[in-house]
């Protein structure tokens, strides 16, 4: 059955956070995310979500050059153009370089329309057969110890078992020694998002009496020397983010012992398709991979949800619920994390319902693109 997109709507959604969420490099207290909603000349629909950051912090991309290379390079490059499977279309947006967030977004509803054209979840279309997903949660710099620990403790009471905590220098070896001494038997491990250099080295081993699943991405995504080099150091593991965004790069990594536990991001990788790829290769290496998530709203959770039942993702994932970031979010049902795990959605394509008038609400910009005129209707 072949598929093809008559109009494609890009909508700039934002969403406040319950609680402010600080890293190494910046603080936010709201999101900004571009829906992508595609539609079949028959009138069957796909979303996708672009969940890039708004600054350039995490990674070059930001919301708005999504917004650019979207509107005018992969979303023209897949309109009107008949495909079969979500690989031929993201073949038909390989010409365009980088830019893994804004192709991860619309190749995501193109994952959505395959889906619900043949009556199939996304969880069943890729072959997974978990019903749960164990949830972690990600838990940002806070303004002191104490703020800290209720944070976790919160936390912990809704039957999360594994915690994430943001670190930098100056906030990494004292806070975590709290956290530990105040839960000792919590699975946790810190993330760095590039914070440090190879000169921190010997600091980072302070880390090590801590008995952590891991310490993630503590270098630049390019320093794969110096993540190679903390791994002869110290005896917890070292997972690499940033570093991995394709199946090359993974490759170079594991060639050079630069970690020992991939994150892998569906957002960060551009796509579903790339992030089942980088799963399989690190299966077939005895890499244990989990899900990280970039607060995504409920469209990109439910993609999340879906790509971490690969038999692969035997660490826990961020893929908490909705709650956990937003009073109110853009899919119906909402999702929930109940004991630590989260249900992986069965409904066909993603899974989920689009609240289309709460959508509507929270759109600050918005734009269509007809293939039939080649031009763009936008607010």
């Amino acid at each position: 059955m072949s598929l093809n997109i008559s109009n494609i709507r890009l909508s700039m959604v934002r969403l406040d956070l319950v609680h402010d969420f600080e890293t190494s490099s910046h603080r936010k207290s709201y999101l900004d995310h571009i829906l992508v909603r595609v539609t079949t000349p028959d009138g069957l629909i796909g979303w996708g979500e672009c969940a890039s950051p708004s600054g350039p912090f995490y990674c070059g991309e930001t919301t708005q050059t999504c917004w650019h290379v979207l509107h005018d390079h992969l979303g023209p490059a897949l309109l009107g153009r008949e495909w079969q499977h979500p690989a031929e279309a993201a073949t038909m947006m390989a010409h365009v370089s980088g830019n893994n967030f804004a192709r991860a977004g619309l190749e995501m509803a193109c994952w959505d329309l395959y889906g619900k054209s043949r009556g199939r979840s996304l969880s069943d279309v890729l072959g997974v057969t978990s019903q749960f997903v164990d949830a972690g949660v990600s838990l940002g710099i806070e303004a002191g110890v104490d703020a800290l620990l209720e944070q976790v403790r919160s936390h912990v009471d809704e039957g999360y078992r594994r915690v994430k905590l943001k670190i930098r220098p100056g906030w990494d070896v004292e806070p975590v020694r709290h956290v530990r001494e105040a839960f000792p038997d919590l699975a946790l491990q810190v993330d760095a998002n590039t914070a440090y250099t190879r000169d921190d080295v010997a600091h980072l081993a302070g880390l090590d009496p801590f008995g952590l699943l891991m310490i993630e991405q503590p270098f630049a995504a390019d320093d794969l020397l110096a993540h190679a080099a903390l791994r002869k150091r110290i005896h917890t593991s070292v997972c690499l983010d940033e570093s991995i965004t394709s199946l090359a790069a993974l490759r170079t990594a594991m060639h050079l012992k630069a970690c020992s536990i991939v994150n892998i991001k569906v957002s960060r990788l551009g796509g579903i398709g790339a992030a089942r790829s980088v799963h399989d290769e690190c299966r077939a290496n005895g890499v244990p991979v989990w899900c990280g998530g970039m607060h995504e709203f409920g469209i990109g959770r439910a993609a999340n949800l879906a790509v971490a039942g690969l038999p692969g993702f035997v660490l826990p994932s961020d893929v908490s619920g909705s709650a956990k970031y937003y009073a109110r979010d853009v899919v119906l049902p909402e999702i929930v994390a109940s004991d630590g795990k989260v249900a992986v959605p069965q409904a066909p394509g993603i899974g989920v319902e689009v609240d289309e008038g709460f959508v509507e609400q929270c759109t600050r910009r918005m734009v269509e693109l007809t293939e039939a005129q080649r031009e763009c209707v936008s607010i």
